[in-house]
Formats: structure tokens, sequence, C-alpha cells
């Protein structure tokens, strides 16, 4: 695979406003680990190795452990996820194949039965975030970089 473009530096500007969207994400009351279980969940199904990558390494380094790593392709399946986990990851999975999912009222009702209405505006900018990530860096074939 190689790279198609090099997009943050033909438009440092359209980085500067994904960016933006990132830190206003990365800042909000949501608890880190969740954060991170989202983007790996939504970059699992978008096939973005990239970001794979980056937010499997970052969830290690707050504590995450290996095996929800590992099974949180299953985690319907896997007891290791709280039921407020569940709900986002239910939420992240609706919302990224949102054209054939359309956000069923059951998958955001119990989303909101988790998380108060400004933590639901937090997740869903958080999952909206991770997928346009994922859809830039697919679409440009960001190369993933070899870890020491």
């Amino acid at each position: 695979m190689k790279t198609r473009m090099h997009w943050t530096e033909i438009d440092p500007e359209a980085y500067k406003a994904m960016s933006a969207l990132e830190t206003y994400v990365r800042n909000s009351s949501l608890d880190k680990k969740l954060m991170d279980l989202v983007k790996v969940r939504a970059s699992q199904i978008n096939g973005c190795a990239f970001c794979l990558d980056m937010h499997a390494f970052e969830a290690r380094k707050i504590g995450e452990t290996e095996q929800r790593l590992y099974t949180l392709a299953g985690w319907r399946d896997a007891p290791f996820f709280t039921p407020q986990e569940r709900a986002a990851l239910a939420l992240t999975e609706a919302v990224t194949l949102v054209s054939a999912t359309h956000v069923p009222d059951d998958v955001y009702n119990e989303a909101a039965q988790h998380f108060s209405e400004k933590e639901l505006v937090q997740l869903l900018l958080l999952i909206v975030t991770i997928n346009g990530w994922n859809r830039i860096v697919v679409s440009t074939r960001t190369e993933t970089a070899l870890r020491p």
C-alpha cells in the first residue's frame, strides 16, 4: 500500500479543522478508556489500520487490557464490558453504519439511559470524529508507522 496523498501538507487548514473537533472530543467529560474503545471499534468496522494501531496503542498506555481489546469486535458476547460501554459500542456501530441502521430508537434510547444529554452529544461527536478520521486515512491510504 502506498500513500495516495499527504493531505495534512496539501491543506493544513483542513487538518486544523479536523484537529479542532478532535480537541473538543478529547477535552470532553467522557471516560478516556471508553473513548478509546469507541475509536477502536469504529476503526475496526471501517478497516482503518492506521487508527486501529494508534488507538489500541493509546488504550494500552492508559491501562486498557489486552483481553478487552482482543474481544472488542465480539463485545456483545464478551463479559468484560460494562452496561455503559455496551450502550456506547452499540451506538458506535449504529452511527458508523448509519446508511444501513438509521440508528434505531432502541440503540439511541439505551445510550440515553447511560449518558447525560451533554455526554450523549459528546459521544456522538466522538463517533463522528473517529469516522471522519477513518474515512480520510483510508481514502488517502495513510500508512501505519512501525512501532519499536
